[in-house]
């Protein structure tokens, strides 16, 4: 179990989730820098990884869960 918020994650993801925001908060660095430079793969990879984020299985960058 991850220590990061799960709250705070879906949040960033769905206010911020196209500049890659949620995935900088969770320690994937790499990752983030993508979703920055391609908005958020243009909506999809954003709108999948809110959903990934809200069902409780997105990991943060040492492979944990990040749940509620």
């Amino acid at each position: 179990m991850s220590e990061k918020s799960f709250v705070a994650t879906l949040l960033l993801s769905f206010f911020l989730g196209s500049l890659g925001v949620h995935r900088f908060y969770v320690g994937k660095i790499g990752t983030g820098i993508l979703m920055l430079l391609t908005l958020g793969g243009l909506g999809i990879w954003t709108l999948i990884d809110f959903i990934i984020i809200a069902v409780g299985k997105f990991t943060d960058s040492e492979g944990r869960l990040i749940k509620s």
